[in-house]
């Protein structure tokens, strides 16, 4: 059996998204020592190959900072020089960074797995000291983010061209990624995973009939799109469609708030806070239809989960979703920002046979199971450090 790297998971924070969770479980699962650095926002597994080096509050800091000064004095001095002298170019704070970077520089993982691409400039320093540094290509910070601010776009382009590999959720993701100067050869298309234990699917058996109950999951961002989504459920209004709209993850957006107000929408649509993960799966369950709106997306998680659990999905032809989806077989996609189309989607979901319903999300459910299963996100996964640590193990 090849020996596996040791590899640096880098979120910032002690316990991530689900998503990266996940990959974490698989890697120390699979035989890979695992590195968590970062603040302490708790452990959400234990295992033997599994190490957090994370600091708390003000007190634990310090104490954080003393120990890993003291061991890179007494074991890695002339190291600690070099990164010191990074620091005291770069950073005004530099007791801060000594307490972020010290840690690293002492355990010294093969690799470095940057999970946020704003925060790539910060570990360039990395690979001055023999580690391979990778970074995944996620959503806002590289759909629009970089379009929006210009410095941001900038480091980008100034440091893209040294990574060593990036990992991307989508082949669209990638593509955007290479405006910035990723080298293509350089990128792997590595699919999340999802663990069919985690999500139950259970085949519905009476749907449609009645209130249609048709849910968008997501953060209060603007590329989320769902004032369009209100414009739709205002043409489903008009036309005397039975149906309920609701909105998780957003419950506080003055613009929706009057825009719902303006369209007379308020018995029609709800907007609920942020909820935790076993709540929103009983909800995407108890929906008709999944709806996703949005401008971009590298491929929304939501849509991948609501087509593990059996609820019908209707998505813009954003980003990588014509990835995830087949229309009119696992799924819908209609154009961007095209009211008519949404909503005609909507009504031809409406006068769908409870068979044909069923034929569909048994279709989406194989092809999330085939296409994302947690099982090909490990291996890729470990092919994609083996590739740039061959050499060196």
């Amino acid at each position: 059996m090849k020996k596996h790297p040791t590899i640096a998971i880098y979120s910032g924070v002690s316990i991530s998204t689900t998503f990266i969770e996940r990959l974490i479980e698989g890697l120390v699962e699979a035989g890979t020592h695992i590195y968590i650095f970062g603040s302490d926002s708790g452990k959400s597994m234990k295992h033997n190959n599994l190490h957090y080096v994370i600091h708390g509050k003000k007190w634990h800091k310090l104490f954080i900072l003393i120990k890993y000064t003291i061991l890179l004095f007494l074991f890695k001095p002339r190291e600690k020089k070099m990164l010191d002298a990074i620091i005291d170019e770069k950073y005004t704070n530099k007791l801060l960074w000594q307490l972020k970077f010290y840690p690293v520089l002492y355990h010294q993982p093969d690799i470095f797995h940057i999970q946020w691409a704003k925060g790539l400039d910060d570990w360039i320093w990395v690979q001055d000291f023999s580690m391979k540094l990778v970074l995944s290509l996620r959503g806002a910070h590289i759909n629009y983010s970089p379009i929006a601010d210009s410095k941001l776009a900038a480091m980008y382009k100034k440091n893209f061209p040294k990574v060593d590999a990036f990992h991307a959720v989508s082949k669209a993701i990638a593509e955007e990624a290479t405006k910035y100067g990723a080298p293509l050869e350089r990128i792997k298309i590595v699919k999340s995973g999802l663990s069919a234990r985690d999500y139950p699917f259970v085949l519905k058996t009476a749907v449609l009939e009645g209130t249609l109950n048709i849910l968008s999951v997501g953060r209060n961002h603007w590329i989320k799109n769902y004032s369009l989504a209100l414009d739709v459920m205002s043409v489903l209004k008009s036309k005397n469609i039975d149906f309920h709209y609701s909105i998780i993850g957003m419950d506080d957006n003055e613009g929706l708030l009057f825009q719902r107000e303006q369209l007379q929408l308020k018995e029609n649509v709800s907007f609920i806070k942020t909820l935790p993960f076993n709540e929103v799966q009983i909800a995407i369950k108890s929906a008709d239809v999944l709806l996703l709106p949005s401008l971009k997306e590298g491929i929304a998680n939501v849509v991948l989960e609501s087509m593990m659990l059996g609820t019908l999905v209707i998505s813009s032809d954003c980003g990588g979703m014509a990835e995830a989806i087949k229309p009119s077989q696992t799924g819908y996609l209609v154009p961007i920002r095209d009211i008519e189309a949404m909503a005609c989607a909507i009504e031809e979901v409406i006068e769908l046979p409870l068979e044909a319903y069923q034929k569909m999300i048994m279709n989406a459910r194989t092809s999330i199971e085939k296409q994302h299963s947690t099982e090909g996100m490990i291996t890729d996964m470990l092919d994609l450090y083996h590739e740039i640590t061959v050499d060196n193990l």
